[in-house]
């Protein structure tokens, strides 16, 4: 394959890339965080199903972000 002086892997510096690696680690970290709290949290704590909010973990920041602020009753 010929790469691109101009193709889009090539406009991110490295710490641009060592950024980008690190987000995706919080996002999976945070994800994994939610779904642990899910699987281990009363079904009496939780809004709604529970196995409802197991797909809606998996949307980016949006899922687990929605689960914990609104998803857990307190």
């Amino acid at each position: 394959m010929h790469h691109n002086e101009h193709s889009p892997g090539n406009q991110i510096s490295p710490a641009g890339h060592v950024g980008l690696v690190l987000v995706g680690i919080l996002q999976v970290t945070f994800a994994l965080l939610a779904a642990w709290d899910l699987a281990h949290r009363p079904a009496d704590e939780v809004r709604g199903p529970k196995p409802a909010w197991a797909p809606a973990l998996l949307i980016n920041w949006i899922g687990p972000a929605s689960y914990f602020l609104f998803g857990i009753k307190r």
